[in-house]
């Protein structure tokens, strides 16, 4: 069931020290994309409790789903998309082309799946972003608050710096 987008200080709980590496994430995707975000809960029992989903017209960009103390990213590549990644492949670490590698390729795409306890991947994952879409927002505003796409806890200056850096 689609629900408001979960505040950041339950996020940053049970994310605990992957909370970082959330807020970059998160931070990138809305300061350049203009997407749909789908927040969807289950029962606490089940083990795909928070979840994520950020996508437009239809299409997932990306799908995000929170576990005690760690998160997980799914990106779907397809035909083109991988074409560019084996293009810049070399530029990717050995834990995200291991990844490319063991992925079954179907018939939509291949599915690639990260665990995410620190920020080390971050940086691969957001460039897989780039590769699945290019950014579509032209005017990110000053006040961030405001807008109500940016509920991670961070101001606009604060995103700005940690976003360009």
């Amino acid at each position: 069931m689609d629900r408001p987008t979960k505040p950041y200080a339950e996020v940053k709980a049970i994310l605990g020290d992957a909370s970082a590496a959330w807020e970059k994430l998160i931070g990138y995707v809305r300061f350049h994309y203009e997407m749909d975000e789908n927040w969807a809960e289950g029962k606490s029992t089940h083990k795909h409790f928070n979840n994520l989903f950020i996508k437009r017209s239809g299409k997932a960009l990306l799908s995000l789903h929170l576990r005690e103390g760690f998160f997980l990213v799914s990106v779907t590549l397809g035909g083109k998309e991988r074409d560019k990644f084996e293009e810049q492949r070399a530029t990717f670490g050995e834990a995200v082309c291991n990844i490319y590698d063991s992925a079954d390729t179907l018939h939509d795409g291949k599915w690639l799946g990260f665990e995410v306890r620190d920020d080390s991947l971050i940086d691969d994952i957001i460039r897989l972003v780039q590769i699945k879409r290019k950014p579509n927002r032209k005017v990110f505003p000053k006040e961030i608050e405001k807008c109500g796409r940016l509920d991670i806890g961070l101001s606009h200056d604060t995103i700005t710096k940690y976003i360009l850096t």
